[in-house]
This record gives structure tokens, sequence and C-alpha cells, in this order.
């Protein structure tokens, strides 16, 4: 009986401790009341968030521990314990305000910046299987445009940052990496690698860089070793299928016939159209055998497949207090979905740094790539698309019949990817290297020395065999170019950080730098190769030589720059900057450009009036204003240039060399000045957070081509002639939408901007031969506008305009009742009205879910797909289209017609809309619980899976039989581009 006293004693007294009543309230750091803080009992799904006031009431055991978390604030976890009352206070997570940014040549904290600096964090490059560093920025970055055509493997997309300064210099931003400014692209990289990305938009961010800098500047951070002594290794990996996003609509055996007879159909003596012809007198015998035979071949459709792409990245990153170390090996290959193109890329990475002593550090950050492209310039569509549907493609023994028709311009599109038939590779080694030692020469003086050598080894080869369309039947043809790139960067920079009296923060930062190019190329082309199987292997046995050429380029840079930072109590801020630029490029007179920028920024949030508005966290204003110049000419512009030229000295023929260009040693810099607002904000304790900027940029002193008079002997001449303007609004929001104990939540990016290009300034005024309208963007569609097509009771009308029944009819602009280049009217260009990306991401739990949706709206593009395969003249092929007879009067597409290759005034027909809104990715995860991924040896396992561009909502699909408008800024959509993709993948993140 004393026995089960004791027992029931003991367990009534484990009871009350096992179930507490804990009470309490949570406040800020300055002693407000927090509701709706998230109070869990930790590794359990108990929980409960604070009332109105800030208290809150749960069970729990004395040896369980209470996590507190609530959005803009520090978590805290607190042991039970044997307390009933326990009071917690939460202080600002001010590690947004604290991240370090890196700038130009140097770090800031976020708090401090002054300029418009925009970041990308590597979760955002791991959201999505991409292949270059470039499409990390698509829709992430307000102000940054990033255009890719098609899905040919290996391409690159364009990136535009705030649009584009000049109409003949490159719109290519700087790309800078670990410091060193690159020469020769970022394809090589290895996103997995990328710490973060930097996009430096305005003068007084990009000051720091000169001329190089003109069209805005991408810093990329590779990712480096730890102190943390235990090495972390991981693995990263996925593979994807790839199909075609959309068909093509090519018309059938059938529809191809119809359309032949129409184009075919006679004319009445007074011009009217009469009835269609017999069939033998419109069809060749291998048509009309296909007719009766119902012959039907997809030629498109048959070069297409289904492509897949694989991804594997193997590193390991560790260190001590002296020694960190970052090291990875990367394979990519991408297997296109049309035969013959692909494109792998294998990347060695070594990161290094190393404290010597006290006072003086080294290190490297380089990285080793060898890719393989193939079918660079081969795609084959272009002649399926073209390729009669009634053709005989096989010989009766199954083999390909070369000539499928008897036109001896058209081949059969299936040669074209037989094995050795066509040859188009390029092979790309690159070495690059950013070398550094810095010491530190007394407290807050650090001196630094950056190396940066960067070579490449580029060979392209092409063999076009006989059973090819580019030969005929003709010998073989093949041509290899060589060339090999060195350039290489010294930097002496030293800065000077130093903190007065607690208030006044001091940084000062002086760089001399040079920078040099050296690119040579060779290359040969031979025809009649003996054996196809020699290929490019043999030039010495090709019976003739077409052509042999060589080429040395070279251009260096010298620059030395200032920069001052200073800021007063962290509320007002000051950045100045002046830089020298002196380029190679230019002649004696004007070889040097002066750039300077100043910002100052105002930290509202840091006041005293400021402190009683509860919803905002942080408030900040910004305004710079700076001088940036290009040196937008390709070496030895500014010399008079000679050029191989052939004439006769009595009866033989000799070479000589004459005047080819005039030199104008007073060609100056461009130069593009820059104002900027922005407002950088925080609200409601993180919630909601962003930037918003409106910027003005005006570059004058354009290199352009001015036309001269024939009579002197040259045509035209580069000078330094007119402006252009770039105005625009861009923003950045993200908003916690939930974040609630039961583990869900839910976060939002959203990034837009809106940007006017034109042109302020021509020589003598507009230029239509150019396509340069003063007011209207960089490049415009300036074209004929179709109204409809001719009607049969229009009949006469149509004569007074030189113009048939069936045929495009256009807008008499000026209404002299004819048509002319008068008529012709500016119809939109490429660059959107709107722009812009959101992200989405969902996580409960384990569970992850993310979805970015793309758009550019209000862009108009010229469909060069439509003109090439929509030539109505009963030759080739053509997409599926509402044409024109007299029984079917639409006024969509004119009527078929055999004597004219094209219609009359066709670009009027590939005029469209190029607005599109995208699903550029979705992705699923499940990350295992570090308890379950130790179990297995790992520190973290996450599976994933993803869907890249899945859909595309744009009238250009729905309306116009297109596949897809994305195309570059210049609005020109390739007629033989590869068309896009959608994937599916699969993938695995491991940390061992």
């Amino acid at each position: 009986m004393l026995v089960r006293s004791s027992l029931a004693l003991c367990f009534l007294f484990f009871a009350m401790q096992s179930v507490a009543q804990v009470t309490g309230t949570v406040s800020d750091e300055s002693g407000e009341s927090l509701p709706g803080v998230s109070v869990v009992v930790k590794g359990t799904t108990v929980g409960t968030t604070t009332d109105a006031t800030g208290s809150y009431s749960i069970q729990a055991n004395p040896n369980q521990t209470l996590s507190f978390s609530f959005v803009g604030y520090v978590a805290q976890e607190v042991v039970v314990g044997n307390r009933n009352v326990i009071n917690v206070s939460l202080s600002t997570d001010a590690a947004a305000l604290d991240e370090v940014v890196v700038v130009g040549y140097g770090t800031q904290k976020k708090s401090q910046l002054t300029g418009a600096i925009s970041t990308v964090k590597a979760q955002d490059i791991k959201d999505l299987p991409i292949e270059n560093t470039q499409q990390a920025l698509q829709g992430r970055v307000a102000g940054v445009d990033v255009m890719q055509a098609g899905s040919k493997p290996g391409t690159q997309p364009r990136v535009v940052i705030r649009g584009r300064r000049s109409p003949n210099a490159s719109s290519d931003p700087l790309y800078v990496l670990d410091g060193i400014p690159l020469a020769g692209g970022i394809g090589d990289i290895n996103p997995n690698d990328i710490a973060s990305m930097e996009v430096l938009k305005d003068a007084s961010a990009t000051a720091i860089y000169g001329a190089r800098g003109a069209n805005g500047v991408v810093l990329i951070t590779s990712r480096r070793g730890s102190t943390t002594g235990k090495p972390t290794i991981f693995y990263d990996a996925y593979y994807g299928i790839s199909e075609a996003l959309n068909t093509f609509e090519f018309m059938n055996g059938e529809q191809f016939a119809a359309a032949k007879r129409e184009a075919y159909r006679l004319k009445n003596a007074d011009g009217t159209l009469g009835d269609l012809r017999p069939d033998s007198e419109v069809f060749t015998d291998v048509e009309l055998d296909g007719i009766a035979a119902g012959r039907s071949t997809d030629y498109v459709n048959g070069l297409l497949r289904q492509g897949n792409r694989m991804n594997h990245s193997f590193g390991v990153a560790g260190g001590s207090e002296k020694t960190k170390y970052y090291m990875s090996l990367n394979y990519y290959k991408d297997n296109g979905i049309i035969y013959n193109q692909d494109y792998g890329r294998s990347v060695l990475r070594v990161n290094l740094d190393h404290q010597l002593s006290k006072n003086i550090s080294m290190g490297m950050s380089s990285f080793i790539n060898y890719s393989v492209r193939n079918g660079e310039s081969f795609n084959p569509l272009g002649g399926a698309m073209r390729e009669n549907p009634l053709g005989v493609p096989y010989n009766p023994d199954g083999s390909l019949n070369f000539l499928p028709t008897e036109d001896g311009l058209r081949s059969n599109p299936f040669s074209e990817i037989v094995e050795g038939a066509n040859v188009d590779r390029r092979r790309t080694n690159r070495m690059f290297s950013g070398l550094y030692a810095q010491a530190q020469i007394i407290d807050g003086l650090t001196y630094r020395l950056n190396f940066g050598p960067d070579f490449q080894i580029d060979k392209r080869d092409v063999f076009q065999g006989r059973f090819t369309n580019a030969r005929r039947l003709a010998p073989p043809r093949a041509l290899t170019d060589n060339a090999t790139r060195f350039n290489y960067t010294i930097e002496n920079i030293l800065n000077y950080n130093k903190n007065f009296g607690g208030k006044h923060d001091l940084n000062i930062t002086a760089v001399q730098s040079l920078q040099k190019d050296n690119f040579e190329t060779n290359g040969i082309t031979v025809q009649d190769i003996p054996s196809e199987t020699q290929q490019f292997y043999n030039f010495g046995n090709a019976a003739i030589i077409e052509n042999v050429r060589s080429n040395l380029e070279q251009w260096a840079i010298l620059s030395y720059m200032g920069r001052i930072n200073y800021g007063f109590n962290d509320k007002y801020l000051l950045t100045a900057t002046l830089r020298a630029d002196g380029a190679s490029r230019f002649g004696a007179n004007t070889k040097w450009g002066y750039f300077p920028g100043v910002a100052l920024a105002w930290n509202l949030s840091s006041e005293e009036f400021m402190k009683s508005v509860s919803a905002v966290d942080m408030a900040k204003v910004r305004v710079s204003y700076g001088t940036i110049g290009n040196q937008a000419i390709s070496p030895y512009q500014t010399q008079g240039l000679l050029s191989k030229v052939p004439y006769n000295f009595g009866d033989a023929a000799y070479f000589g060399y004459a005047p080819s260009t005039i030199g104008n040693p007073d060609l100056r810099w461009e130069s593009s000045t820059t104002f900027n607002v922005g407002l950088d904000f925080s609200l409601f304790r993180g919630r909601v957070y962003g930037t918003l900027e409106y910027y003005d940029v005006t570059t004058s002193d354009l290199l352009l081509s001015r036309n001269l008079p024939p009579s002197i002997g040259f045509t035209q001449v580069t000078t330094n002639v007119g402006a252009t303007r770039n105005n625009g609004i861009e923003g950045t929001f993200s908003t916690v939408n939930v974040d609630n104990r039961n583990g869900f939540k839910w976060s939002t990016d959203f990034q837009f901007f809106k940007n006017k290009e034109q042109f302020v300034e021509l020589p003598n005024g507009d230029d239509e031969g150019n396509g340069w309208f003063i007011g209207q963007p960089l490049s415009v569609i300036y074209d004929w506008e179709k109204i409809g097509i001719w009607q049969s009771n229009e009949f006469d009308e149509a004569r007074s305009y030189g113009a048939e029944v069936g045929e495009i009819k256009i807008r008499d602009v000026n209404g002299d009742g004819a048509y002319s280049g008068a008529d012709r009217v500016i119809q939109g260009s490429g660059i959107p009205k709107f722009s812009g990306g959101i992200t989405n991401r969902f996580k409960f739990n384990n569970f992850d879910f993310s979805f970015f949706v793309y758009a550019r709206l209000g862009q108009k593009i010229r469909s060069n797909f439509h003109t090439s395969n929509n030539t109505l003249f009963g030759r080739y092929n053509n997409i599926v289209v509402d044409y024109w007879t007299p029984s079917n009067p639409t006024n969509e597409t004119p009527r078929p017609n055999q004597n004219q290759e094209f219609p009359v005034r066709n670009s009027a027909l590939n005029i469209f809309d190029g607005s599109f809104v995208k699903i550029r990715n979705i992705n699923f995860g499940y990350r295992f619980a570090p308890e379950v991924a130790n179990k297995m040896g790992m520190q973290s396992l996450r599976l994933y899976s993803s869907i890249q561009q899945p859909f595309i909502f744009a009238p250009f699909v729905s309306k116009y039989n297109g596949i897809d408008p994305e195309t570059d800024i210049d609005a020109s959509l390739d007629g033989n581009v590869t068309p896009s993709a959608w994937t599916a993948t699969v993938g695995i993140n491991v940390t061992f």
C-alpha cells in the first residue's frame, strides 16, 4: 500500500512538471509589445501567437525550449526550466541592412550604399537549372533586359542595362569576376560557382570603371572557402529532357497542291482572274505522282528530336584560420532538339586565400574551361520548311533520295543530318586567374595588387560534303579559323578606412589600372577535298585554296581613379568619384577622358522624427549625378586604313594598296551623363521591402559614320555627331505574405522597369536610310502599313495604285494616290513598354515550391520566319495561312502567285505584336530533415524537380502561327532560328 501511494505521488509530481502553463509577453527593443509573434515548443507542433498586447500562453515541459520568431526580428530560443512566466525582448534583424554588398574595388554595407546597385544571390541562381550566368539576371534585376531567341545550345543571351546608348557601339555591360574585368565574356563560368552578382546601373556606381562601365557593370563574386576547419563536400546534379515548345504548322501535301493551283490560276485578257489550270500544266511528274499517292512528307518534324541536358558539379570547400580553399569541377552537356546541335562544357575552379602573416595575405581565383559546340551556324530547319511535301524523300531500297523533286536547287533536308555530311564545330580553351596580394600598411590603410591574366584559344572547323544543300553534288568544302586572345589586367589599389569620434566614417580608394588585349586570328578555306573522311584535317590535299586570312588586333587602356565615401552618423552619406582613362583606340589629340560622379544619400529612418513611425523600418533617399565614357570604336579607326586592290600595269595585273578610310585623329569619347534618384525602403518589420529608381541618361558625341560625297573618293567618315537619351523608372518589391507557426511561408519578389529610348540629335535630322529618327528608339520598324487585301470589287482602284486584286493593300499615308517610299511609317520597335518578372516562393516544413513568370509587353517584332516561309510562290512549302482566293476574299494574306518569288510589299506582312508572358520556371523540392540526412552520412539533402518554359502566352503564337516572339532588342526574329523548347528536369543537392 505504501509503495503504491509513493508511486502515485511520484507520478503526480512528474505529471505536474510535464504540463506547466507558461505565460509572458514579447516586446521589441524599445519595450513596445509585439503582436503576432510565433511561439513554438521546439521540436513539436505545439505553438501559439502573441495577442494584440504581445501576451501569450502555452503549455511546455521544464526541459523543453520555446522558440520565438517574427518577421524582421532575430529569432530567440529560451529553455523553460522551472519558470511559469517568460518575458522576451526581440531585437531588430539588421542583417538586411548590414548585408555586405560588393561595389567596385571594395564592399559596403547595404545601409551605406549611395548608388543604384541590385543584387542576385546564389539561391536565386540555384533556383534555375541554367546554362549560363546571364540567364539568372532575366526578370530578377530591374532595369536589366536579357534577351535570347530560340534554344540553340551554347547561345549566349544579350544583356542591356537601362537601354542602348549608341546605334553603332556594343550595348554589352562590363563583367568583372572577383575584381578583374573580363574581355572574353562569361559563358565559360559555371553558375554554381557564383556566390552573388551585383549590377551597377547609375553613373555614381559605374564611374569607378570609367569607359569600360559605360553600359553598366556586372560584378560576379565566386564562392570561397571558410575558416570552420572541417571541409564541406558538395554535389549538385540535374538531368532533363527537352522538346520543341510549339509545333510548326506547315502545309501538308494536299494544302500545298491547292496553293500551287491557285498560284498558277489563269488571267483573262482584261486582267481579271480566270479559271484554274489543269493539274498537268501546274505540277511536275513527281508532284503528280505525290498527289495521286496522297504523299505528304513532314521534313520539319523529321529533323526534330527529344533533346536532353545534364549538369554535374562536385566540389569541396573549407579551410583554417590562415587558409581558405574552394575547389569545384563542373560538367554540363546540352543535346539540342535538332540533330547535330549540342554544347558541352567542363570547368575546373580553384579559389585560395592565405594569410601569410598578421598584415599580409594573398590568394587566387582561377578557372580552366574547355567547351565544344556543334552546329553554331548549322540549322537544317530552314531548308526543311521550304521543301516541297510532295517529293520523294526515300528511294525504293530505303536509302535517302538526295533530290526529292525536279527542283535542282532543293535537296533532301534529311541528307543534312547524315553523319559526317555537315560538321560545324567550335572548340574553346580558356584559362583565367585573378591573383592578389594585400598588405595592411598601417591601421586602416591597405595596399592590394591585382593581376588577372586571361588566355583563350578558339578553333572553329566547318566541313560541307557533296550531299548537302550547300554543295549540291559539288566538291566538298572545308574551313578552319583559329583565334588566340591574351588579355591581362594589372591594378594597384590603396584603400583607407577610418572612423572618427564614432560618428564620422571615411573611406578613400585610389586605383591605378592597366589592361591590354592581344587578339590574333588566322584561317583557311579550301574546296575539292579528295576524300570526305579527311574533312578539315588535311588542307594540303585540297585542289582549290579558296581563301587564306589572318589578322592582329591590339588595344590598351590606362586608368587612374579616386573615390571618397563619407558618412555622418550613418545618416548622411556622400560618394565622390573621378576617373581618368587613356585609350589606345583614340588619336593623340583625344586619347584621355575624364569621368566624374557624385552621389548623396539620406537615411531618413535614422532621424528622430521617424522613430515614432513604427510601420517604417528603413527609408533611404539617394541622388546621383555623373558622366561616363564609351570607347565605341574598333582599334585603328582614328587612322586612315589601306585596302588591297587589283590594277593593270601595261598588260599585266598587279595588286596594290589604296586608302579605304579617312582617319580622324580628333575622334573623342562618347560620353553619357546620368541623373538618378532612388528610394530604398523596408516596411512592417521587413514584410515589405524594396527599391524605386528614376534615371535619365543623355549620351552625346556619338561615334557615327557620316556620309560623304562619293566624288572625293570616300563615302563615309567616322565622327562625333548626335545624341541619345534613355529615361525610365524601375522597381524591386519583396514581400513576406505569410509566415506562420505551422511552418508555412509564402514570399514574393517582383521587379519591373519601363525605359524610353530615343535619338535627341542627329547631324542632318531624320535619317531614313539608316532608320534613325529624332524622338524614336535607336532601331525602329519603318515600313508600309498593311490595311487589307485588294478585293475583286476594287479592281480599278487597285490598278490605279499599280496593284492587282489579291495583292497587299497598304495605307496611302500622303494621299497622293500612289504607293511609294513616302508611305512608310514607324510601326514600333523592339523596346518593350513594360518588362518585369515575379517569383513566388512557398515553403511548408521540408517542402518548397516556386514559380517564376517573366514578361515583355508592348514591343513589335519583324519576323523573318514569316518572310522566308510565307512566299506563296508555288515552288516552296508555306506556313498555313488564310490566303486570298476569289472564293475566299480574306484580308489576311495575299493570293498565291507563281510570277513573284515574294508577295509585292511582303515586308508589311512580317510585323507583329511581340508581347509575351512566359512561365519561365516551376520548381518543387523536398529537403530532408537534418537528422535523416545525418543518418545517411550527409549534412543536407534536397531533391527537386523543375520545368523550364512550359508555357508562352503571346498573340504571335496564338494568332499568327509563330513559335516564340522573344528576340533581340533590334526586333528582328531570325527566319531560321532553332525553336524554343521546354525542359523538365530532376535534380539533387547534397553536402557531406
